[in-house]
């Protein structure tokens, strides 16, 4: 199958790749073009505009965003709104707010073009193990989907969630599940590393321990591990936390719909806490968010040496 993959960061790139892997046809556009010319090595056609890559494509098109949610997504839709035809589709592949979607897809079904919202998980580990796949939109344009999605997902890794924006929202309802879960491997963590046992334990043993049939073993807890390993106290990192949006979007909608989620709530009141103060949980949240997405840490500052008198 053939599908212009628009965006080439951390996930978009890897899912290119595995695209390719899957013998599909990769037809790849970047803001920057050196992007596009590294996935032309491994097999990927190039386009080095929006109106190149549509033209690349024969009808009808498969157009996959994975761009930053908010303004990159909006205007690469709009621009794709005059160039493509009735019976394409565009899949948006980012983490955008489920309400925009709801927008964008009524938008596009005036110029009969299908939109499908699609929540993506795997971080930077997608392009090995596959990627954990949340669609919504028509269902006759996600079954068109299907042989990208079978190449993407791992076994039973993609599911149809629902119409227009149903994709986002049950991958912003894991991603506010995902703060509270790691919150609580913080805490634990801090909690031992408080204790009277600290000087005799190595983390990365215990949290190996821990994934050996407990019933707190997990992935997070498998990152945890090799964050451990590699800096027993995590001393290089800032203990600095940022939230995508997606925590701050799941609370909102706990509000909205009068759903008490006390965890989630805490779990993304713990990240603006991260900003202005040091603990050792708050740098294991942050080696934990790096280990699965890539995303950015801050090291942290070594002192300045004090001059000799």
């Amino acid at each position: 199958m053939q599908v212009g993959m628009i965006g080439l960061g951390r996930m978009g790139m890897n899912m290119a790749r595995r695209l390719l892997r899957g013998r599909h046809r990769v037809v790849a556009y970047n803001r920057t073009p050196e992007k596009v010319k590294e996935i032309v090595k491994e097999g990927a056609t190039g386009a080095y505009t929006i109106e190149e890559l549509v033209q690349k494509l024969k009808p009808p098109r498969v157009l996959w965003i994975m761009l930053p949610a908010g303004k990159p997504v909006d205007d690469t839709i709009k621009k794709l709104m005059i160039l493509l035809a009735r019976g394409d589709i565009i899949v948006e592949g980012g983490n955008s707010y489920y309400k925009d979607d709801i927008r964008h897809a009524m938008e596009l079904k005036h110029e009969g073009i299908d939109y499908v919202d699609a929540g993506v998980s795997g971080g930077i580990w997608g392009l090995k193990a596959g990627y954990c796949l949340m669609l919504g939109g028509e269902k006759n344009a996600y079954t068109k989907l299907v042989p990208l999605l079978k190449t993407l997902a791992p076994r039973d890794g993609y599911l149809y969630c629902g119409t227009a924006g149903a994709g986002h929202f049950v991958k912003m309802v894991h991603n506010g599940i995902e703060y509270g879960m790691m919150s609580a491997y913080g805490e634990g963590f801090e909690i031992l590393n408080a204790s009277p046992y600290a000087g005799g334990l190595e983390y990365s043993k215990v949290a190996h321990l821990w994934n050996q049939g407990s019933v707190i073993r997990s992935w997070l807890l498998e990152l945890a591990e090799d964050a451990f390993r590699r800096d027993g106290t995590l001393s290089g990192l800032e203990a600095y936390v940022e939230d995508s949006g997606e925590g701050r979007w799941t609370v909102q909608q706990a509000v909205e719909s009068a759903v008490p989620a006390p965890v989630i709530t805490a779990s993304l009141y713990q990240r603006f806490r991260s900003r202005d103060t040091e603990s050792f949980s708050d740098r294991l949240l942050a080696a934990l968010r790096d280990e699965f997405g890539g995303h950015g840490v801050k090291a942290r500052k070594k002192a300045p040496k004090k001059k000799r008198k």
